[in-house]
């Protein structure tokens, strides 16, 4: 009777410690595999081709602020101002051949002839002089303005002596190739057209890019691909039988 009484008890003792190790086993199963899930969106992000290799989202590549929401259409109604004033300056010094000191000149006589009249205006009716406002120009933006500039003016000053060094022929290359394209460009146009095309650019081209990325990128990586299978062509059919490149290979 023991030892009958003894087997149900152990029966269910076996039963409830199999359960116990049976969830024990699928929740390791399961925390194993979530493990595994959070890794692999990862792994996939590292694989994803950007162009130029950014990192960054392209608002913060254009600094994130103000500027970078006009550029990127963020407020369509600042944005379509600036770009519309600055069709209407194009227009009016290209088209209609307006020179930019003459319109400096007539905006002046304009202002100063209005204003003129009122104070006069003024005077006749209340009997006291107007208070004209005092325009100035803020120090601290006119400084930081030069500072970027003087940032920049210094980094391609930089890049263009590593180039003149003769150290990366394929960066001597580029520049050149990209300077003889600007060149003939700009034997079709005037410095104010090209610099109205790159303003249009600039605001249309980074828009697109953040719209269509996914598809920009995979294009731009089979490009690349191509580009270097062609530049290894190049290399090895005509930059390698260079002289100078043989003697810095040799050096080497």
């Amino acid at each position: 009777m023991t030892e009958n009484s003894e087997n149900p008890i152990e029966s269910v003792m076996e039963k409830i410690s199999e359960k116990i190790h049976a969830h024990d086993s699928s929740s390791s199963d399961s925390d194993s595999d979530s493990e595994k899930k959070p890794s692999s969106p990862s792994s996939m992000k590292a694989k994803i081709f950007r162009l130029f290799g950014r990192e960054k989202p392209v608002h913060h590549i254009f600094g994130g602020g103000k500027p970078a929401d006009v550029i990127l259409w963020r407020n369509k109604k600042i944005s379509a101002s600036v770009l519309l004033v600055a069709t209407a300056i194009w227009i009016l010094f290209e088209l209609i051949q307006y020179h930019l000191l003459a319109l400096v000149c007539h905006v002046l006589i304009l202002s100063l002839a209005v204003l003129f009249l009122w104070s006069n205006v003024h005077t006749f009716i209340n009997k006291t002089s107007p208070r004209i406002p005092v325009a100035h120009i803020p120090e601290e933006p006119l400084l930081q303005i030069a500072s970027a500039l003087t940032i920049e003016i210094n980094r391609g000053f930089a890049v263009l002596r590593s180039i003149a060094s003769g150290k990366d022929l394929k960066k001597f290359l580029t520049v050149v190739a990209g300077l003889w394209v600007l060149s003939i460009v700009g034997s079709w146009c005037n410095f104010l057209t090209l610099f109205y095309i790159c303003f249009v650019l600039l605001y249309t081209v980074p828009v697109l890019y953040e719209k269509y990325e996914d598809k920009v990128d995979p294009f731009a990586e089979k490009a690349l691909i191509e580009i270097k299978k062609q530049y290894a062509v190049f290399d090895a059919k005509v930059l390698s039988k260079i002289p100078v490149a043989a003697l810095k290979a040799k050096k080497l």
